[in-house]
């Protein structure tokens, strides 16, 4: 098998900005399947459970071989088959699914100031301590540049003896390459290979790059798992191969910045796979996705995930755009070269300077030189990449680009690394910008880098992209649960590619600046970790609920975090909880906690049969027909609440007390009079560390609102020293 880790780059921290859609192929007769066994109905006769699986395999198909067996993410193995003899594997005693293959999308210097993370607070975590260099982050992604100054291992001790990894060697790597830093690198290319053939080295070298100059818990150590190729994506096989291993190997967190569309639990090979590590007691951190603005676009949604959105830091990368007739926009640009002449050029839009129907779009070889040579032009998004339309203008002879936002995008401003003078600016003033360029008579425009600034206000705001809720699989439960820094943030970049990986980009930098949900995912893995190394004895949810009920909703000045796309007051469908707050997180007062029979209760109130639950869990589990099991009492840290009649919903919640003694008393919020919330009781005593106390809530909904609409408000509990927030969302569907 060809493979390499230099493939593409990566460090615990940043993970990839998602490229776009994919899908399962149809192409080939025969496809790749995961096969779930059920561990204890393995005859006797057999010593080992793979001689199971390869003999089940043969009862099918004489040529079909196994491409990996799966041990502690799932029980099983995934191999090559044709829909009908899928069919038939699925009646074989023992096999509990067989699941085709899917290919799912990858979705700093600044944030840990942004985030508290400075010398002021350094106190609040142990980051000279064995405690956090003790916490292994396992990172899914395309790869690792371990020349990264961010893999340097100065000041580590030795590796923990709690980790069972190692490093693979493959092509351009070798086990030498990982330290006490880097303590684990592995690649996962067979589901890949059966698809595209062999891992092509000359177009798959150095695809992707994401590190940190500084990062949120820079102590702790990193082990990257190559799950993802530069072209073909993310397969569902070689991500829970991924996965197993990284099980076995020991892993505390897991940051997995993938994403699929949102289906049923037991269809969904991240949430099946990500169930096991959470009963290991592994965190499990996932981006939303980057499908926002849209409603019901949230994915990697299992409660017992993590779901992180995006939010921007207090930097910006400006680039001035002045026109003909005296107007200043400002836009956001990352060129750095040669400046435009300090005068106004022509201007011209790109569909106007074109003989194809798509010209606008400034497709390549869509442009026509003469109408472009020495002038700026506006192009619109859409269809290829921001940078590609600079390059293609820069080839046709023009000087530079203004490239508006779409409606999806609204005013929120991406810093790109366009190859020549170029600015991208929000949906409005490209409206504006438009206009001018189509209806005056001699336009003309100016583009002005201005580098960067810091200390931008408002900070942060939701971005647009973030995909948003509601949940598509659990109305009632709440997703994405929290923002983190996921715009404009600089990531550690490979040598040898270049910081827009187009073949005519000859610019070679160490650190890029990317966007995504992808970026935003690793902060929460890093926080988690530091978390883990100041509360060991914490659980996945326990370590969630912190972070969840100490998150913030508005600014200092008591205004709501702003959504970029509207530019009116983000909710909790986009934000969930609200943005990290790390310094609070560390000492929440209570917390929700979670076992893994509370998402058991949690699949049975789902009305899952005893087969979709051995699907996610690995285990025979029997619902009580005796026992009414609700959604609503999985003890989550956030309130969704679904209408589809009028009435009574209730929840019940547990929290236990990790603050000590305290009184808490609750208050709560709802923005419209269609629905009132109670809690009972709305006081809770606590005598002691550790101690727990119900609560039930009862939200009394009408129809004064039309099916489609969302309301939104709070439940907090608070001893006057700490403040346990949770969010409600309220969707009427009828």
């Amino acid at each position: 098998m060809s493979s390499s880790f230099l493939s593409s780059t990566t460090s615990f921290f940043i993970v990839l900005l998602y490229l776009g859609a994919c899908h399962i192929s149809d192409g080939a007769q025969q496809s790749t399947y995961i096969v779930h066994m059920a561990k204890s109905q393995m005859p006797s006769s057999f010593d080992q459970h793979s001689l199971w699986y390869e003999s089940s395999l043969r009862s099918v198909s004489e040529s079909a071989e196994l491409l990996y067996t799966y041990n502690s993410a799932i029980h099983g193995f995934s191999t090559r088959l044709t829909p009908e003899e899928a069919d038939s594997l699925m009646t074989h005693p023992g096999v509990i699914s067989v699941l085709p293959e899917k290919r799912y999308e990858l979705d700093t210097t600044r944030t840990p100031h942004f985030l508290g993370l400075d010398v002021h607070n350094a106190g609040l975590f142990p980051e000279t301590t064995g405690a956090s260099s003790d916490i292994v982050v396992g990172v899914f992604d395309s790869g690792v540049w371990p020349e990264s100054k961010s893999f340097a291992d100065e000041g580590y001790g030795p590796i923990p003896p709690t980790w069972k990894g190692g490093c693979d060697t493959g092509t351009n790597f070798t086990a030498s390459l990982c330290n006490r830093k880097l303590v684990g690198a592995r690649f996962f290319a067979r589901g890949y290979e059966e698809i595209n053939g062999p891992v092509d080295e000359s177009i798959d070298l150095l695809g992707f790059a994401n590190g940190t100059a500084r990062g949120v818990a820079s102590r702790a150590r990193v082990a990257i798992y190559k799950v993802c190729w530069r072209y073909g994506g993310c397969l569902s096989s070689d991500i829970l191969a991924g996965m197993d291993k990284a099980i076995e190997d020991n892993v505390n967190v897991m940051s997995i910045s993938i994403s699929e569309i949102a289906v049923d639990y037991y269809g969904d090979i991240m949430a099946i796979g990500a169930f096991a590590a959470m009963e290991r007691g592994i965190f499990v951190s996932c981006s939303a996705g980057n499908r926002g603005p849209s409603s019901y676009s949230v994915r990697n949604v299992a409660p017992w995930i993590t779901t992180v959105g995006a939010g921007t830091i207090d930097r910006d990368f400006p680039a001035l755009v002045i026109l003909g007739n005296g107007q200043n926009y400002t836009g956001a640009s990352l060129f750095k070269g040669d400046a435009l002449p300090p005068k106004l050029l022509s201007f011209v839009y790109a569909g106007n300077a074109s003989n194809n129907d798509t010209g606008n779009l400034c497709y390549p070889e869509t442009l026509i030189p003469e109408k472009v040579k020495g002038k700026i032009v506006m192009c619109e998004d859409g269809g290829n990449s921001r940078v590609h339309k600079g390059e293609v203008v820069k080839a046709a002879g023009g000087l530079g680009m203004i490239l508006p936002n779409t409606a999806d995008d609204g005013e929120e401003l991406q810093a790109v690394a366009y190859l020549l003078p170029a600015a991208t600016v929000g949906q409005k003033a490209g409206d504006v910008i438009r206009n001018y360029v189509l209806t005056d008579p001699n336009p003309t425009a100016r583009i002005v880098i201005q580098g960067t600034v810091v200390n931008v206000q408002p900070s942060p705001v939701l971005a647009a992209f973030s995909s948003r809720g509601p949940n598509p699989v659990t109305p009632n439960i709440l997703k994405p649960d929290l923002i983190a820094p996921g715009v404009n943030i600089l990531a550690g970049w490979t040598g040898v590619a270049s910081p827009t990986r187009l073949d005519s980009d000859t610019r070679r930098v160490e650190f890029n600046i990317l966007s995504g949900t992808s970026m935003s995912c690793p902060h929460v893995s890093g926080l988690a970790a530091l978390l883990k190394s100041v509360h060991p004895q914490w659980s996945p949810a326990a370590i969630r609920s912190a972070l969840m009920t100490t998150a913030y909703k508005s600014y200092k000045d008591g205004k709501q975090i702003i959504d970029i796309a509207t530019v009116t007051p983000s909710t909790p469908l986009g934000h969930g909880a609200g943005h990290v707050s790390p310094t609070t997180a560390t000492n929440p007062g209570l917390i929700y906690d979670l076992t893994a029979v509370d998402y058991l209760d949690f699949l049975c109130a789902m009305d899952y049969t005893a087969s979709d639950i051995e699907i996610v869990s690995r285990r025979n589990y029997t619902c009580d027909p005796s026992k009414a099991y609700s959604v609503a009492d999985l003890n989550y840290p956030s309130f969704a609440v679904y209408v589809d009649v009028a009435g009574e919903y209730k929840y019940t919640r547990t929290v236990t007390s990790v603050g000590g003694a305290g009184t808490y008393s609750v208050k709560v919020t709802s923005e419209t009079r269609a629905v009132k919330i109670l809690v009972e009781p709305a006081v809770l005593n606590f005598k002691e560390v550790n101690e727990k106390k119900s609560y039930a809530v009862t939200f009394t909904v009408d129809l004064s609102k039309p099916s489609g609409s969302n309301s939104f408000g709070s439940i907090e509990w608070s001893d006057g020293k700490h403040v346990v927030s949770s969010p409600v969302a309220v969707s009427w569907n009828y």
